[in-house]
């Protein structure tokens, strides 16, 4: 819950920041409260996820980023609050119900099939997808954004570098074509000019597809460049909710972590 000091310091309110939604949003989490047994980490959050839409999660390290995807995936358990999504409430339901629902995860950390091959992680990311022809234009998808991964698609995940492995993740997440997709840290590892291009496809699903993002990253800048609206978070609970444009006006976000 934001504290009256908080306000003083951003200087204006929480709410109000943005336009209302002119329709149901794809997800919902409200008043969440989530830690690790019995430590705390998130503080009464609320958000949503208009589909199509892009929204980024900012905020210091240890703020509770991370945690908060998590806890919205189903790798954390919940003290309190709700999640809705996609018109379900998702409260207390399991990881493969969310990810069944139209939900993926990648995590900061790239976790791939080691022991498998590239292209059977990706097949494996897109073990939702039915039909074959659709799964088929994902493959090629993934391929034109990490040509690297289409060369070495028959060697072992585990023997890539840790920035290919990153590809990877990425790539098992676009296979699925979920409804939203939760991103840890997607820049993390690669070279300014692949983080470009990544950015620019996300950017490009959430137009063209109606995919929704909720983008959690330490690259500011780029991150509010391709997205609608930002949250601000700090230890544990959201301070500030803006759109990109206002955000990006600051300049600067120091004050804000």
């Amino acid at each position: 819950m934001t504290s009256p000091n908080d306000s003083q310091l951003l200087g204006q309110p929480q709410t109000g920041l943005v336009d209302p939604p002119t329709r149901s949003p794809l997800l919902e989490v409200g008043d969440l409260k989530a830690g690790y047994q019995r430590r705390q980490v998130l503080y009464d959050v609320s958000l949503t996820v208009g589909a199509g839409e892009i929204v980024a999660v900012l905020g210091h390290n240890g703020a509770g980023k991370t945690t908060l995807l998590k806890t919205i995936v189903g790798f954390v358990p919940l003290f309190g609050g709700r999640i809705r999504f996609a018109g379900q409430d998702l409260t207390g339901r399991s990881y493969t119900t969310r990810v069944r629902a139209g939900m993926s995860y990648t995590s900061a950390e790239a976790p791939v099939f080691r022991d498998l091959a590239v292209r059977d992680n990706l097949e494996l990311g897109g073990f939702t997808v039915a039909s074959v022809q659709d799964r088929a234009t994902h493959m090629r998808q993934v391929f034109a954004l990490f040509p690297i991964l289409e060369e070495r698609q028959a060697q072992l995940a585990g023997t890539l570098s840790g920035g290919q492995q990153r590809m990877l993740s990425l790539g098992m997440a676009i296979m699925a074509r979920p409804k939203l997709m939760l991103l840890d840290e997607p820049s993390l590892g690669l070279s300014p000019a692949i983080v470009q291009s990544i950015f620019q496809q996300i950017r490009q699903f959430a137009q063209n597809d109606g995919m929704s993002v909720l983008l959690v990253e330490q690259n500011v800048r780029a991150a509010l460049r391709i997205s609608d609206r930002a949250y601000f978070m700090r230890a544990g609970d959201i301070i500030l909710e803006e759109t990109n444009e206002r955000a990006l006006a600051r300049g600067s976000w120091w004050d804000l972590f």
